[in-house]
């Protein structure tokens, strides 16, 4: 089973648990958001995630995405200049309040299919495939596709996705694309405008790359809830067969005020104007989605 970002499933969602209404936000008192926990397994760290690239990344577009990864856990890191608050690490520290442990993620193995092997249209079968090449226990196999390669249900439905393998021992696997050139205004936002809804400027993206930069926001929201609901038993609000999930339920949201069309007010980069939320190793800036805090019960933002 897998559990899909939907586009615009999570634009109403936003909009109803938003409760942005300019006549009557004074007299609508909003109710919790509250995931539901089925108690099932979750994964608890160390968790292992394997790559494959789908397709040409340039080794820049891949140092982005890895640097993130390797930024969870930057919190446990003695390092010599430590990563300036708000941090990913301390992003993705909120995991560990859904079980009361560790959430602690290592990179482990790379694939480069940089022929397509399996073409440039894939079906979800074959994104599976894909992520069973490296099968092992406590990981999460991510698929990442590139600009040209178009996936069932990308752009229209989802932005990226995650599931698991039906036989024991059971691997999560996610998927993830490129959006650059297929459709930014809804898998690159707020880096893009926005091709439906309240429209508003584009920001610019903290790394110079909005396909890219789109792709991490993206990432974090699959790796959340692979993490929160591996195998559909973990917490996650509605139906099991499209579920809102520790960060997709607080869709669009990346700062304090956020609202439907604005991602809220996040931090600029003086020097390139580029806006971010999170520090990252090697200097890197990312921006990441709000996430469900099931302590509070309320969607929470680094800024």
């Amino acid at each position: 089973m897998a559990f899909n970002y939907h586009l615009a499933t999570l634009l109403i969602v936003f909009l109803t648990i938003s409760g942005f209404q300019k006549s009557s936000s004074v007299l609508v008192k909003n109710q919790p958001l509250v995931l539901k926990y089925h108690n099932g397994d979750l994964l608890r760290g160390p968790v292992i995630v394997n790559l494959v690239w789908y397709g040409k990344f340039s080794p820049i577009q891949r140092s982005i995405i890895v640097d993130f990864l390797q930024s969870l856990n930057t919190l446990k890191r003695l390092t010599k200049a430590a990563t300036p608050l708000p941090s990913v690490a301390s992003w993705w520290k909120t995991t560990e309040k859904y079980h009361n442990g560790s959430s602690a993620t290592v990179v482990g193995k790379q694939i480069l299919d940089e022929n397509y092997s399996l073409g440039k249209s894939l079906k979800n079968y074959q994104i599976q495939y894909l992520a069973t090449k490296i099968a092992q226990p406590s990981s999460i196999n991510v698929v990442l596709t590139a600009k040209e390669v178009s996936v069932d249900g990308f752009c229209m439905s989802r932005c990226g996705s995650h599931g698991s393998t039906k036989t024991k021992p059971r691997v999560a696997y996610a998927w993830v694309g490129n959006s650059e050139t297929q459709c930014p205004g809804q898998c690159a936002w707020p880096f893009h405008q926005p091709i439906y809804g309240p429209q508003s400027p584009p920001l610019v993206s903290p790394n110079g790359d909005v396909g890219v930069d789109g792709m991490v926001i993206n990432l974090a929201t699959v790796l959340a809830g692979a993490v929160t609901n591996p195998f559909n038993q973990g917490y996650f609000q509605g139906p099991a067969t499209a579920p809102l999930e520790a960060v997709s339920a607080c869709t669009g949201i990346f700062g304090s005020g956020a609202y439907p069309g604005y991602a809220g007010e996040v931090l600029v980069d003086k020097t390139t104007g580029a806006s971010y939320n999170a520090h990252g190793l090697n200097g890197r800036k990312y921006l990441v989605p709000a996430m469900w805090d099931p302590k509070t019960s309320v969607c929470s933002t680094l800024v």
